[in-house]
């Protein structure tokens, strides 16, 4: 392993708080916790050996920064180090490292850039302690909702607003870490696949087109609760037969889409929830979640409505009545197609094999597209698993990803 793998090594311990990165729990820091602040404590040692100038805003993002000239433009790049539940040591953290790794390379050869270089490192990406995702970035954005996020609470009824002050922020004060438009110049986010197409076709580096952000439904089907023994098989009601063929239908229905449509789509019964819930008790009420994801957001729309048209079939059928919220309808997130073709230029002139694909997954990207030209790239992770102990990117991925933030840096900076 050479100079750069034995640091990167190091350095990804020191990032996850740990001596080896064999951690069979795997590995929980939680958006503003102790654990998440810890690493972040990491994080700023390692930007200031290299030199760096490190800050935390308002929300809580650290910042690292080589400032050359504060007139000058700013490129940016970084991810997370929060974690779900037990989660990897990898997914986010890459992200951070290798960007910092890419400015150690530059320093070491004397590169001297003409933008300043800022290493993100955003706070509570993941939604594991709130069910709210990418607090940080939003907040850079400006897309944070303050108001109402300010009394949601974590399994322990700790709300967002407490959890933030308890490390030494202030709630009032957290919209100020909005930045404007003209304060960066483009971001970049490296991070692990979370999927094995690049692994199935051997590829070192996967360049990101776009972001599929979900349709989620509600579905409440709703009959009559009964005694399992006194109750005839022809007078019955019952909201988990009738919710029961929309498991399968959801499945069949979504690999015929992906048979005839060239953009993907997935979607899942994800929730279920079943009331009363007792032995002797015919099912009343049914509750299934349900994820719709696809870069085009014609083709999830329609698949949902899809859905909803299937579900007077069940009415009808099974004498129960449905109805559909829909929680969530986000638009996806397009990349920047220039900032794409450098990448791919890039690729090709050092050797490596890229693929262009989407993300079924969200990230800190997507809302920093909001405002400046953004690009995602991928490295492998074995078997695609993430979110659990099992994760993992070779050494030799990390070096991979850097050098390309490196010559990425080079060419743009």
């Amino acid at each position: 392993m050479n100079q750069l793998g034995l640091w990167i090594k190091e350095k990804l311990c020191e990032l996850n708080l740990t001596e080896s990165m064999n951690t069979p729990e795997g590995f929980t820091r939680l958006g503003y916790t102790n654990e998440e602040f810890a690493a972040h404590r990491h994080f700023i040692n390692i930007a200031r050996e290299l030199g760096l100038t490190t800050y935390q805003d308002k929300a809580g993002n650290q910042w690292a920064v080589w400032t050359v000239d504060t007139k000058a433009p700013t490129i940016a790049m970084g991810s997370h180090l929060d974690t779900v539940h037990n989660g990897g040591g990898y997914d986010g953290v890459v992200g951070v490292l290798c960007a910092l790794a890419s400015i150690k390379l530059l320093k070491e050869k004397h590169f001297k850039p003409k933008k300043n270089i800022a290493v993100i490192c955003f706070i509570s990406e993941e939604s594991a302690r709130f069910g709210i995702s990418t607090i940080g970035s939003k907040a850079i954005v400006g897309t944070l909702e303050k108001q109402k996020l300010a009394d949601i609470t974590d399994n322990e009824g700790i709300t967002i607003k407490k959890a933030v002050e308890d490390m030494g922020l202030k709630w009032e004060q957290i919209d100020q870490a909005e930045l404007q438009k003209s304060e960066l110049d483009q971001f970049l986010e490296l991070h692990i696949e979370q999927g094995k197409q690049l692994q199935e076709n051997n590829t070192a580096i996967g360049i990101v087109k776009g972001i599929a952000c979900p349709i989620r439904l509600l579905v409440k089907v709703s009959g009559v609760a009964n005694h399992t023994g006194t109750t005839p098989m022809n007078q019955r009601s019952d909201a988990f037969v009738a919710a029961a063929p929309l498991v399968s239908y959801i499945n069949d229905e979504a690999l015929k889409v992906n048979d005839t449509e060239t953009s993907q789509l997935v979607a899942t019964v994800s929730t279920f929830k079943l009331m009363p819930n007792a032995m002797s008790i015919i099912p009343g009420e049914v509750e299934l979640g349900i994820d719709i994801r696809s870069v085009d957001d014609e083709l999830k729309r329609a698949f949902a409505n899809r859905i909803k048209k299937y579900c007077l079939e069940i009415e009808r059928k099974h004498n129960v009545s449905i109805s559909i919220t829909t929680l969530v309808d986000n638009q996806s997130v397009l990349l920047d197609n220039a900032l794409n073709d450098k990448l791919i230029n890039i690729c090709n002139e050092l050797g490596v094999k890229t693929r262009v694909m989407d993300s079924g997954a969200g990230h800190d990207v997507m809302n920093m597209a909001r405002k400046w030209p953004v690009g995602l790239i991928f490295i492998p992770c074995k078997d695609g698993i993430s979110h659990q102990p099992d994760e993992y990117a070779t050494i030799d991925n990390l070096i991979n990803g850097t050098i390309v933030l490196e010559k990425y840096l080079q060419l743009e900076a």
